[in-house]
């Protein structure tokens, strides 16, 4: 069945999508992020994501938890440079505990002193994981570098000097600036009829007072690529290339979604796979990431392979660059290209809590949400010409950011 959008009567939106299926999903999504702190605040985003669990008003941290895992479900968050999700999958015949218990989190959240203390260390030994890992350090520094002295550009764990001096004040002043009427979704994906959906929204978040107050988000401009080279103590060498991008409300952004699939996406016969990894074997991994922001988005490609094949490997990720920029897709290439989206899309939207996070993510920032077939033809309506333009848009490797772990 399609999904439908409803106005609670305190104006919260929420969208749900009928399915009949034994296991449900509910989040509360948050158009608030890294960007939107302070630069005293570092690290409060996340802080929040792990901290609204630790007890309400009428629940222990305990309780919590045990809420919808005594019944088998799972109760989940995460926080992005934009977005904060509350989430939690679980038995469809569980729905008014389900929406009952993220209704309390998230109006009645207590954040006792003695558990945002527990939680700190929590946070601390996650920012040193993340240290320990370059692989995954590097995608946040390379952040940093595209859109130095922006918002978008800060860790979203914070720093150690930061999240120490995360208060409960502090926690409760951002919430109050950004979790905001138009800034939250309600959505589900299950079997529960729409009708029976939106009366238990109305009953646990309905009458809820929330403020809504506008929040202007600071704009990213004047990008200037850098070059950044790092000696670490690790065994490969680790490399970010890339630029900003299209925002997730340009029309391009369809066709270079498509080229980023093609190029370097999740397929193990991507244009960069098959090169640096399948036909030569130089590097374990090697991917292109596209991230659209509201305002802006963020292309990168990323590898990790030994030192002494590391210059081999950027040789042959501008070869194919230069490829993709200057020879126009064949039919034959175009439809393939099509066709490998447009399954993993399928694929994706099988996993029904990716479905349910998608559509809340899309109501945050569109009043009309797409159906599944109408996305489909959007990409179906891709030309090789629209590809071609944004190739010679994006890929330029002189306006590229680059940082090296070595």
């Amino acid at each position: 069945m399609p999904h439908r959008v409803v106005n609670l009567s305190n104006g919260l939106r929420l969208v749900h999508k009928e399915t009949d299926s034994p296991i449900s999903h509910f989040g509360v999504l948050v158009n608030a992020g890294t960007r939107d702190e302070s630069p005293k605040q570092m690290g409060l985003a996340h802080f929040v994501e792990h901290t609204i669990f630790k007890g309400t008003a009428k629940r222990t941290p305990y309780r919590v938890i045990n809420c919808m895992e005594s019944v088998g479900g799972e109760l989940n968050a995460s926080t992005s440079k934009e977005e904060t999700y509350f989430h939690t999958s679980f038995p469809s015949t569980e729905y008014p505990r389900a929406v009952e218990l993220l209704a309390d989190i998230f109006f009645h959240a207590t954040f006792p002193e003695k558990e945002l203390e527990k939680e700190k260390t929590v946070v601390l030994e996650e920012i040193n994981y993340y240290k320990d890992t370059p692989s995954e350090l590097i995608f946040d520094d390379f952040e940093d570098l595209v859109f130095a002295g922006h918002p978008l550009g800060k860790n979203i764990l914070g720093t150690a000097r930061s999240v120490r001096h995360i208060s409960r004040e502090g926690i409760i002043d951002f919430i109050h600036q950004n979790y905001t009427l138009g800034n939250i979704v309600l959505s589900s994906v299950g079997n529960i009829s729409t009708q029976r959906m939106v009366r238990l929204c109305e009953r646990f978040f309905g009458g809820e007072e929330i403020p809504d107050s506008p929040r202007p988000r600071q704009p990213f401009t004047n990008y200037q690529p850098h070059t950044l080279c790092q000696h670490k103590k690790i065994t490969q060498a680790h490399v970010m290339l890339g630029c900003p991008a299209y925002n997730i409300h340009e029309d391009a952004r369809v066709p270079f979604l498509l080229l980023n699939n093609l190029l370097g996406g999740q397929g193990m016969s991507s244009r960069l796979n098959m090169s640096v990894r399948e036909r030569r074997g130089l590097a374990y991994s090697i991917e292109s990431n596209y991230t659209p922001f509201s305002d802006t988005g963020l292309f990168s490609i990323y590898f990790g392979c030994e030192e002494p094949h590391r210059e081999q490997c950027m040789e042959l990720v501008y070869k194919e660059l230069d490829k993709i920029r200057n020879n126009a897709l064949g039919t034959i290439q175009l439809h393939g290209a099509k066709k490998q989206l447009v399954g993993q899309l399928a694929l994706a939207n099988e996993a029904k809590l990716n479905e349910m996070l998608a559509l809340g993510h899309t109501a945050l920032f569109f009043e009309e949400i797409d159906t599944f077939e109408e996305s489909i033809a959007e990409i179906e309506a891709v030309t090789a010409m629209q590809v071609l333009d944004v190739a010679n848009e994006i890929l330029r490797p002189d306006q590229f950011s680059i940082l090296i772990f070595k």
